[in-house]
């Protein structure tokens, strides 16, 4: 481990031993040389490197060892095998109420906890008045925390997490329970503490808040590291994973209903494609020179796939490549089906350069029903918009069709950063959009 590291994971696995009967556990315990436990691995052969105020977002479906992980790097839990390194004091807020014990009060247990990480009487005393205040639970504070409501925990938690200085914070989702104006509060700390050099390690299933707040993504699956990089990469594969999962779950449900009844024949059920290729049929219109399909990234089950999109101005055939605000603007899809799609819609959504969602449109939304297609139709569809009030910056477009409704659908085809286009500034707007509408008034007196 460097200087430069604030955590070092080397190899690092973590075994849990579930026992049937706990019977079981006191016999292997009196008459040893028997395994009578199932093992689970929570984690399995993790390494890693984070460095000094670093910003690392943690994702992955429930059980595949987040909260494992956040709990080794916090001291908490001990791993099975491997190393485990942290240079510094850890700040970790977990599982909701952790760490608080139920009977103490608030203000005991800010000081409980606060010893525990380190501080010395007096430290917690120079404190207490700051976290009480970012806590803002009045005088719940000195009632015992048996009594508190799930979100004024998190608040004490959180209060009490960040106002320590640590200089390693862990949050394992905890946040999700807060009320508005709180998360927007630990917003700004967590922003306040980035500023300071602090490092950050975040578990959130929200690709959203990942990709806002931190530098870096790892995604577990399974007790093991999926993949890591920059989080606009990380959260499009674990996107696109999310929906072959759901496609691979309707084709199952979709065979048990044939088996249930097997006086239907259903069609064969397409295979479900890589999101980290362009897995689809080969494009027919790909002589064309307005889009290259071949080095896009995509994924869907391939039943229907895109084979254009284009972006015009009304009247023209020239591809935009910048826009205005307030510009009246041509989002063209056109969609080949390879099978029977029984109730498609086509939609397109618009992502910032940190990938966060800051809009889309689709059919099905906007009650605009189509048509079931047959194999080999061509279906068009023409979406007139009105350019959003958004300046400055690069975005990109992403078009997609799927099977059914908002709710409950098979993803055929969606294509991942399909269309880069600029919002132009015009030198005056601070941040990316104006108010839509804004009078101003002044008055003057005297005392």
């Amino acid at each position: 481990m460097t200087d430069d590291n604030a955590i070092y994971l080397n190899n690092v696995s973590k075994v849990f031993k579930r026992y049937h009967r706990p019977a079981d556990r006191l016999k292997e315990i009196l008459l040893p040389g028997k395994q009578r436990a199932e093992e689970f691995w929570a984690l399995q052969e993790i390494d890693l490197e984070i460095q000094k105020g670093e910003t690392v977002g943690i994702l992955g479906r429930n059980g595949s060892g987040k909260s494992t992980l956040l709990q080794i790097i916090a001291g908490t839990l001990q791993p099975t095998t491997g190393t485990v390194q942290v240079n510094g004091r850890v700040s970790a807020l977990l599982e909701l109420g952790s760490g608080f014990n139920p009977e103490f009060t608030g203000r005991q247990n800010v000081f409980f906890n606060g010893r525990i990480l380190g501080l010395s009487q007096e430290e917690i005393e120079e404190r207490f008045d700051k976290i009480a205040a970012f806590a803002d639970i009045g005088e719940f504070i000195d009632q015992p925390v048996k009594t508190y409501s799930s979100g004024m925990i998190v608040r004490l938690a959180f209060a009490v997490a960040i106002n320590v200085n640590p200089d390693v914070l862990v949050i394992d989702e905890a946040l999700a329970v807060g009320d508005g104006v709180f998360v927007h509060r630990c917003i700004q700390k967590i922003r306040d503490f980035q500023s300071a050099g602090g490092t950050i390690l975040f578990v959130s299933h929200d690709t959203g808040s990942i990709a806002r707040l931190c530098s870096h993504a790892i995604w577990l699956d399974q007790s093991r590291m999926r993949d890591r990089g920059s989080p606009s990469d990380v959260t499009r594969g674990y996107q696109a994973w999310i929906y072959e999962e759901i496609n691979a779950k309707n084709r199952i449900d979709k065979v048990i209903e044939s088996t249930d009844q097997p006086e239907q024949k259903s069609e064969p059920l397409a295979p479900a494609k890589s999101s980290k290729s362009n897995a689809l049929k080969q494009n027919p219109y790909s002589n064309q020179p307005y889009i290259n399909f071949s080095k896009v990234e995509r994924f869907g089950s391939g039943r229907a796939e895109i084979i254009a999109f284009h972006v015009l101005k009304p009247g023209e055939t020239e591809e935009l490549v910048q826009v205005s605000p307030k510009d009246e603007i041509l989002l063209v899809i056109k969609v080949l089906a390879h099978d029977r799609i029984e109730q498609p819609f086509v939609g397109v959504s618009l992502f910032d350069p940190i990938r966060t969602s800051i809009s889309g449109v689709n059919t099905y939304q906007h009650k605009y029903d189509l048509s079931s297609l047959s194999s080999g139709q061509i279906l068009t569809v023409q979406f007139a918009i009105r350019w959003p009030e958004i300046y400055g910056g690069g975005y990109v477009l992403e078009p997609a069709v799927a099977d059914g409704s908002q709710e409950n659908h098979e993803m055929l085809d969606w294509i991942q950063c399909l269309y880069p286009i600029e919002s132009s500034s015009d030198g005056i707007t601070f941040g990316i959009f104006k108010f839509p509408s804004v009078r101003i008034s002044h008055s003057l007196s005297h005392l």
